[in-house]
């Protein structure tokens, strides 16, 4: 996935695989990290747990938009 620039800055979304559950069905957490002038800003702890690659990558986008109009 490539980055979104969002205010002034590159947000990524990331889902990072999860071991199978017990009904063997594939899992992601998501978070999300926040760059700008090619430094790190701000990355979250994991945000949760989705059943989908593309879900947690944009639970992970939104975080990081969300936290941009807070502090940006």
């Amino acid at each position: 996935m490539e980055p979104e620039r969002y205010n002034g800055y590159k947000v990524w979304g990331h889902a990072i695989l999860q071991q199978e559950d017990i009904l063997m069905q594939e899992r992601y957490a998501a978070s999300g990290t926040i760059f700008q002038n090619g430094k790190l800003v701000e990355a979250s702890g994991v945000l949760g747990h989705f059943d989908t690659a593309d879900d947690a990558q944009q639970a992970g986008l939104a975080w990081a938009r969300a936290w941009i109009d807070i502090h940006g």
